[in-house]
C-alpha cells in the first residue's frame, strides 16, 4: 500500500499536492539553483535526460528517488524531453525563504507541451510548431490547429479517411483528441496523442469560448458558422491552451475557416514521395524547400514552407505572386530585391516575439532585437518601392510603422539590455526617476555622500562637519564636541566618540535604507517597469502581427526572385484550358545534384484539346522515368504555388489534386505489405481522382506475379482513362501495356533513351516517342555490382525462359492479336462452335445467361476432341 500523504515530510506533502494536479506531466520542483524530479518522474526523466539518478532521504519511510537539473541550464533539458513528447509543469518557489515557516510556496507557474511551445530555445527556427484537435461526428472529421507561436488558429472539415493526408499536411507537433474516439490511422505512428474528457468538445462550450477569446457576439463574421464538427475541435483546442498558458492567448484574435477547394489537394504519399520538405529518408536536405529556401529571416522560411505544401487553386492569387516577383526581376538593374534582403537579414523573429508579448513570457533581448528591427522597414519599404504590383502596394502598408510603438521601445530600454530580467540592467536611464536613484545610489554612493555633506556644512555652519559610511554603522554624520551646540534637532545621536559624536539624520537614514537594499530595489523596479512595458505593448500586437506577416512575406517574394535569376526559372502560365504542356522541363533537385541534367518536354491533355491524357513510359530502370514524372508533379506544384519554374515554358491548367504511385515500401506497423500499400495508394488515386488531377504511376503491380500485376495495371490504366480521365504518366516495365495507344487515341507512348555496347548501358535520360525496345535489366543490375558470374547465369536463364515463352501456345501475351490457333485440331471456319461464338453477344448477356453459354463452349470444346 502507498503510504497516505500525512506519513511524508512537510516539503514531500507539498510536492505530492502539486503534483496530483498534473499526473500525465513531469513536474521541475524548484529548490534553490535546481529543478529537481521526484519518484517516478525522477526515473523517467533520469532514462531520457541520461543524467544520474540518486536518492535523497527517505519520507514515509521509504528512499525518495530524486533527479535534478541547474535551473540556469534548464531550457536544454526541457528541449530534449519536448522533442521525446513529454509535457512539463514548472513548479517555482513563489514565497520568501527569508520569512516562511516549513516549506517556501511553491506553485506551478508554466506548463510546457510539445505542441504549445513560444520559447525560442525549444522551437525550431524553421517550423512552424502546431498543436492540433481532432472530432468524428456523424462521418465527419473536423480538425482544427493552433499555431501558437505566431497566433494563427485555423480549422475545416473533412471525410475520415483523409486524416492521414491532413496529419502529413500540418505535420502537428501535439494531437488532442477525446477519450472515446479511436482512429487506426494514429495506431503506429509517432504522433504525441494527448487524450481529453469528451466533454471538452461540446460545440455550446466551444462557441462560447471562441466569442469570448474574439470578443465577438458570435462566429457569422468568420464564415464557419456551418463547420460544426471543427468548431468543437477548436473549442477543445482554445481551452487546452488556456490551461498549458495560465492565461488568455491576446494575439489569437481571428479564426480562418479553410475549404477543401482552396488548395491543390496532395495525400500523404504524394507529399513524401515529391520530397518537397523532407527526403523519403527523413532528412531535410536535399528537397524542393532546402532548394529554395534562402530566406533572410526564419518567417520567410516558415512561410515559403507552408506555400509550398498548400498551392493555391485561386489563379487570382498566384498571379499576384508572379507579377510581385516579375516586378522584382523587373528592378534588377537597381538590386531592389538585393538592397531589400540585406535589411531582411537583420531583421529578428518578430512573429514568435509578438506572441511571447502576448503570452507576457517576452525577454529582453527579445524587445530590443524587436526595436532594432522596427527601425528597419522603413529602409525594406524604401528598397521595394519601385517594385510596382498590387500585392506589393499591400505589404507595404502592411508594415508602416507605429510612432508611438517605437518611441515607446526607444525610451524604455538599454541600447543592450541585460540576458535575463532577473539579473537588471534592462530599462534604460532617463525612463524612471526612481529607477535612476536607485541606480545611483549602487554606482555614485560616494558623490551622494559628497553633496549631501556639502548641503549639511551650508545649513548647520559647521565646517568640520563629516557625512561618511563604514560596514559596521553604516551612514553617519560625524561632528566634533566644540561644534555641539549647532547641532540641529532632527539630528539623533547615533554613536558617542571620544572628540566627537555621531548621528543620523531622517533623510540620511532613508539614504542608508535605500542605498543598502538599493540593488534589490532596482531588480524590483526593473521587473515592474518591465511588465509596464509588455503591458503596453499589448495594445500593439495586432499591429505587430500584421507587420511581421508582411514582412515575412516581402522575404519570400524577394527570395523566389532571387532563385529564379539564379537558378534560370520562369514565370509558369496558368490557363483556363485543361492542359499541361512544359517545354524544356528540368527536375529543380535533380539538376542541382548531378552533372548535365537532359531537360525534357510533356504535354498532357483532354479531348478538347487534342492532346494524349495519359503518356505510358517505358525505358530502363535508372533511364530517368521517375525523375521525369516527379519534375512535371513539381513543376506544376511550383507554378500553383506562385514560383517561377525549371522549364523555358509551362502552360498549365489549375488543378485540384496531386496523386503519385511510386516506390516500393511496406508498412509493418499497421499489418501491410509492399503490394498492399501499392495497392491501396492505388485505390486512393482511382476512387478520388478526377479531370483535373495529375496522376504519377510508376510500375504498379510489380509487388505480385505476372500475370497478376500484368492485369492490375492494365485494369487500373483503363480505369484511369475511361473514368477519372486524369492527366496520367503511366511508368511501367510491363511492354504489353503500350498495346493501350492502338486502342484509346488519349494514350501516348514514350520512353527513355538507352544504348547498350558490350553488355554495358549508357543512359540517355531523354523523352523519346514510341515504346522502349528491352529493359537492360540484366545491364543496370551489372551497374549495382551483382557478380559477373550471376549476371551471366541470369542472361542464360533469359535466353531459355524466351525460347520457352515463344514455343509454349500455353503462355499467351495478353495482348496478342489475332488469337493463337489450337495446333492439335484446327477447327473448320463453318464449325458450329465458330457459328455459335458469331452469335453470341457479350454486351447484351446476363450473368446466367453468360455461365450456361459457357458450359454450351464447353461440351462444344469435348466434342471436337471425342471426335
Amino acid at each position: 500500500m502507498k503510504p497516505r500523504k500525512e506519513q511524508h515530510t512537510p516539503m514531500m506533502q507539498q510536492y505530492l499536492r502539486i503534483k496530483a494536479q498534473y499526473p500525465d506531466m513531469l513536474m521541475f520542483y524548484r529548490m534553490g539553483d535546481f529543478y529537481e524530479l521526484f519518484f517516478e518522474d525522477a526515473e523517467k526523466a533520469a532514462k531520457l535526460l541520461g543524467i544520474t539518478l540518486t536518492q535523497r532521504g527517505a519520507s514515509a519511510g521509504e528512499p525518495i528517488k530524486m533527479a535534478g537539473v541547474p535551473y540556469h541550464a534548464a531550457e536544454q533539458y526541457l528541449a530534449k524531453l519536448v522533442k521525446a513528447g513529454e509535457s512539463i509543469a514548472i513548479c517555482e518557489q513563489v514565497g520568501n525563504p527569508a520569512i516562511s515557516k516549513g516549506p517556501v510556496a511553491r506553485e506551478v507557474t508554466r506548463i510546457i507541451t510539445p505542441g504549445t511551445l513560444t520559447d525560442s530555445a525549444l522551437l525550431d527556427d524553421k517550423r512552424d510548431c502546431i498543436l492540433l484537435a481532432l472530432w468524428v461526428h456523424e462521418s465527419i472529421l473536423g480538425l482544427a490547429w493552433l499555431n501558437l507561436a505566431a497566433g494563427q488558429l485555423r480549422m475545416m472539415e473533412s471525410s475520415p479517411q483523409n486524416i492521414l493526408s491532413e496529419l502529413e499536411r500540418l505535420q502537428p507537433a501535439e494531437i488532442l483528441l477525446p477519450e472515446s474516439l479511436t482512429l487506426d490511422e494514429l495506431q503506429g505512428k509517432n504522433w504525441v496523442l494527448k487524450r481529453l474528457p469528451s466533454w471538452q468538445f461540446d460545440r455550446d462550450s466551444a462557441i462560447n469560448s471562441l466569442t469570448r477569446q474574439f470578443e465577438t457576439y458570435d462566429l457569422s463574421g468568420f464564415d464557419c458558422e456551418d463547420l460544426s464538427t471543427a468548431l468543437c475541435a477548436a473549442g477543445a483546442l482554445l481551452e487546452y491552451t488556456r490551461l498549458t498558458q495560465g492565461s488568455v492567448a491576446l494575439h489569437i484574435t481571428s479564426l480562418q475557416a479553410e475549404r477543401e477547394s482552396i488548395y491543390v489537394r496532395m495525400d500523404a504519399a504524394t507529399r513524401r514521395n515529391l520530397e518537397i520538405s523532407e527526403t523519403i529518408r527523413g532528412e531535410r536536405s536535399p528537397t524542393l524547400l532546402s532548394l529554395l529556401d534562402t530566406c533572410s529571416t526564419n518567417m520567410g522560411s516558415r512561410l515559403l514552407k507552408f506555400w509550398l505544401h498548400h498551392p493555391l487553386r485561386d489563379r487570382g492569387l498566384i498571379r499576384k505572386r508572379l507579377d510581385s516577383i516579375a516586378a522584382l526581376i523587373g528592378q534588377n538593374e537597381a538590386n531592389s530585391y538585393l538592397v531589400a534582403r540585406s535589411f531582411l537579414r537583420q531583421v529578428v523573429d518578430v512573429e514568435r516575439i509578438t506572441a511571447r508579448i502576448a503570452l507576457r513570457s517576452a525577454r529582453p533581448r527579445d524587445l530590443s532585437g524587436l526595436r532594432d528591427s522596427v527601425k528597419l522597414f522603413p529602409e525594406i519599404i524604401t528598397a521595394i518601392a519601385q517594385c510596382r504590383s498590387e500585392r506589393f502596394d499591400q505589404l507595404i502598408q502592411a508594415v508602416q510603422i507605429e510612432p508611438e510603438l517605437v518611441e515607446l521601445l526607444n525610451k524604455s530600454l538599454l541600447e543592450e539590455p541585460g540576458v535575463v530580467l532577473r539579473e537588471g540592467n534592462v530599462i534604460a536611464d532617463g525612463y524612471d526617476a526612481e529607477l535612476d536613484e536607485l541606480r545611483a545610489l549602487q554606482n555614485n554612493c560616494g558623490e551622494f555622500l559628497l553633496q549631501l555633506e556639502t548641503q549639511e556644512k551650508e545649513r548647520t555652519g559647521i565646517p568640520n562637519l563629516k557625512v561618511e559610511y563604514n560596514r559596521v554603522h553604516g551612514f553617519y554624520i560625524e561632528v566634533t564636541h566644540a561644534q555641539s551646540a549647532k547641532i540641529p534637532t532632527d539630528y539623533r545621536r547615533k554613536q558617542t566618540l571620544k572628540n566627537a559624536e555621531r548621528y543620523i539624520t531622517p533623510e540620511l537614514k532613508a539614504l542608508e535604507d535605500k542605498a543598502l537594499s538599493a540593488q534589490d530595489q532596482a531588480l524590483a523596479r526593473e521587473k515592474y517597469l518591465y511588465d509596464e512595458l509588455i503591458e503596453a505593448l499589448l495594445k500593439h500586437i495586432h499591429v505587430l502581427q500584421k507587420m511581421a506577416a508582411g514582412v515575412a512575406e516581402i522575404d519570400v517574394l524577394c527570395t523566389l526572385a532571387e532563385r529564379a535569376q539564379s537558378l534560370d526559372y520562369t514565370a509558369p502560365h496558368l490557363t483556363t484550358e485543361d492542359i499541361v504542356s512544359i517545354d524544356t522541363g528540368r527536375h529543380p533537385v535533380v539538376e542541382k545534384q548531378v552533372e548535365n541534367f537532359v531537360a525534357n518536354d510533356v504535354r498532357l491533355g483532354s479531348e478538347q484539346t487534342g492532346k494524349p491524357q495519359m503518356l505510358l513510359i517505358t525505358g530502363p530502370n535508372m533511364g530517368g522515368k521517375s525523375t521525369y514524372m516527379r519534375q512535371i508533379a513539381l513543376i506544376s506544384l511550383l507554378a500553383h504555388c506562385g514560383c517561377y519554374v525549371p522549364a523555358k515554358m509551362a502552360c498549365i491548367g489549375i488543378l485540384d489534386q496531386i496523386f503519385t504511385r511510386i516506390g516500393a515500401a511496406d508498412d509493418l506497423s499497421s499489418g501491410r505489405s509492399t503490394f498492399m500499400v501499392e495497392m491501396t495508394e492505388a485505390a486512393n488515386i482511382l476512387n478520388n481522382a478526377t479531370a483535373h488531377s495529375l496522376v504519377l504511376m510508376d510500375e504498379v503491380g510489380r509487388g505480385t506475379s505476372t500475370f497478376d500485376g500484368l492485369a492490375l495495371a492494365f485494369a487500373i490504366a483503363r480505369h484511369l482513362l475511361t473514368k477519372n480521365r486524369s492527366f496520367t504518366l503511366f511508368a511501367t516495365h510491363y511492354f504489353e501495356l503500350t498495346k493501350l495507344a492502338d486502342e484509346f487515341k488519349q494514350v501516348k507512348n514514350v520512353h527513355l533513351e538507352a544504348v547498350e555496347y558490350k553488355h554495358h548501358i549508357v543512359f540517355l535520360h531523354k523523352v523519346t516517342e514510341g515504346p522502349a525496345s528491352q529493359s537492360y535489366g540484366l545491364q543496370v543490375a551489372a551497374l549495382a555490382g551483382v557478380p559477373e558470374s550471376a549476371i551471366k547465369v541470369a542472361r542464360e536463364y533469359l535466353i531459355k525462359l524466351e525460347q520457352e515463352t515463344q514455343n509454349n501456345t500455353l503462355q499467351l501475351d495478353l495482348f496478342a492479336f489475332p488469337a493463337p490457333k489450337l495446333e492439335e485440331k484446327n477447327i473448320e471456319k463453318d464449325h458450329p462452335m465458330i457459328t455459335m461464338l458469331r452469335n453470341i453477344s457479350p454486351d447484351d448477356l446476363s450473368p446466367r445467361q453468360a455461365l450456361e453459354q459457357i458450359y454450351l463452349l464447353k461440351e462444344a470444346v469435348k466434342t471436337v476432341n471425342d471426335s
